[in-house]
């Protein structure tokens, strides 16, 4: 396995992402209110082409979620459609 691979971040589609931060989300006791949406952008200089936004978030659960998101944006990359 090489370096890049250790780095590289796993394609997911929409759906998948959608998923896996709601069960995040869904496990941690001040973050099971949250609502939110996945959107995918264009690709940045930063990498990223997909963000969340965050909906309803009661204050005490602001950085969990916030650090929540974070962790799953630095793992997953949005898999391009095959035409």
């Amino acid at each position: 396995m090489g370096f890049e691979t250790l780095l590289g971040k796993t394609p997911a589609t929409l759906d998948e992402i959608r998923i896996r931060v709601g069960h995040a989300l869904q496990r941690h006791p001040l973050c099971r209110n949250v609502r939110f949406d996945i959107v995918s952008v264009p690709r940045t200089a930063r990498g990223g082409n997909w963000t969340i936004s965050l909906h309803a978030v009661e204050p005490t659960a602001l950085w969990e979620a916030s650090d929540i998101v974070a962790d799953i944006q630095a793992a997953y990359d949005l898999q391009v459609a095959m035409a």
